[in-house]
């Protein structure tokens, strides 16, 4: 079944977060950040491999969604590549389409795959990727039918798109991709630990053979929020349905989920998390008691503290 709407209001959420974070530089590619670019990791993807399970479509059903595509394209001079289980598209010189292809899509899709998804999305998704401003809005307008709520790029759910406008970096590619696996693999996942992840990701490099988040731009307003005594206990975060997640205070709910993940991820807990939450999350549908149990039960209220102190030290950039 197709889902619609949440997705497309998640990434105009991200945008506008962002645009209240003018002050601060947005860097999140994951290219910028150099990722180890071995063999293996950036190899093309065989027939083989994507005949394993979790991978849904075969070459025909690629070769027709692009066929559809081509037939009515957003703008002219596309380069179009099929790097599964995403058909790319963007409007950048050949060589560039490829570079972002390779350094971005097939890095990330390798690293997401390797520590939490079996699975590929259950549709085929088509990340376009403009050069500018301009052709980033006309193409997104024609896309959708409405015009862009952000700069920067946002998920289409109802288009099976992400639409990014590729000049200003492509941590949001990083972070909408994120969310473009959740539903086949964790469709009970909840919006605060799916932001919470994605988010981690805008900026974010390899370490150890895994993918890491580094600090972001979503630091200092953290920050802000813990010195002036704004957070919410991790109890009410878990808690937080999807409208109140995305809703008043859903900048400080961004960052605190983010930091979360981070803290997880500092201390070797994330994917453990992750894999233990999505195997209870019928008994544990917020996740709140898992946490508990994976930061070893202690004291939540001394917890938070500490962490917020832990967070205090962080640097960005």
């Amino acid at each position: 079944m197709k889902r619609t709407g949440s997705l497309v209001r998640r990434g105009w959420v991200l945008g506008l977060l962002a645009v209240m974070a003018a002050c601060v530089s947005m860097r999140p590619e994951a290219e910028n950040e150099k990722p180890d670019q071995d063999k293996e990791e950036n190899k093309t993807v065989t027939e083989e491999e994507h005949r394993r399970p979790g991978h849904g479509f075969k070459d025909a059903d690629y070769a027709r969604r692009l066929q559809e595509l081509q037939s009515d394209p957003p703008v002219e001079g596309l380069t179009w590549i099929v790097e599964k289980p995403f058909i790319v598209a963007g409007n950048q010189p050949s060589a560039i389409v490829r570079r972002h292809t390779v350094k971005t899509v097939r890095w990330a899709t390798r690293m997401f795959r390797k520590h939490y998804f079996e699975r590929y999305p259950d549709r085929i998704i088509t990340i376009w990727l403009f050069g500018d401003s301009r052709s980033y809005r006309k193409a997104a307008k024609k896309i959708t039918g409405r015009e862009a709520g952000t700069p920067y790029g946002f998920c289409s759910d109802d288009t099976d798109s992400l639409i990014m406008n590729i000049a200003t970096g492509g941590g949001t590619l990083v972070h909408e991709m994120f969310h473009a696996f959740v539903p086949a693999n964790f469709e009970k996942c909840p919006s605060w630990f799916n932001e919470g992840v994605a988010s981690l990701y805008e900026q974010c490099g390899k370490r150890n053979g895994m993918i890491v988040g580094y600090t972001n731009w979503r630091l200092e307003g953290l920050k802000t929020a813990i010195r002036g005594n704004k957070t919410i206990t991790f109890k009410e975060l878990s808690g937080t349905t999807s409208q109140q997640f995305y809703g008043s205070g859903s900048g400080m709910h961004y960052a605190q989920a983010r930091y979360l993940c981070y803290y997880l991820q500092e201390n070797g807990l994330l994917v453990k998390y992750y894999r233990s939450f999505r195997e209870n999350v019928e008994s544990d549908p917020t996740g709140y008691e898992t946490l508990v149990e994976i930061l070893g039960n202690p004291d939540m209220g001394k917890f938070q503290e500490q962490w917020e102190a832990w967070c205090l030290e962080l640097r960005f950039p």
